[in-house]
């Protein structure tokens, strides 16, 4: 007979984790290889950083869809993605 584990009931089983590093490169919409995903004592928080607060709260969506009993602390920030608008004078 297996044990099956309610997640929602302890922190996340390191199953739990490579299912969402699994979402989160191999979905056609999301393709982000740049998020870590750490287990922490009551959920996951997803590190990284991505191009814009829009895909940062698309990745976040996708992975709360999907594992709605898992909490999920987002420390993602945001990279400038556009070109600068003024010239970097080095000393």
């Amino acid at each position: 007979m297996t044990e099956r584990r309610d997640i929602a009931t302890g922190p996340p089983d390191e199953y739990v984790e490579a299912e969402v590093h699994r979402l989160l490169a191999e979905d056609p919409d999301v393709a982000e290889q740049g998020i870590t995903v750490v287990r922490r004592e009551r959920g996951l928080v997803l590190y990284g950083e991505v191009e814009s607060p829009h895909r940062r709260e698309e990745i976040l969506r996708r992975v709360a869809e999907r594992f709605p009993d898992v909490p999920i602390t987002s420390d993602i920030g945001v990279i400038r993605a556009q070109a600068p608008t003024e010239i970097e004078q080095l000393p």
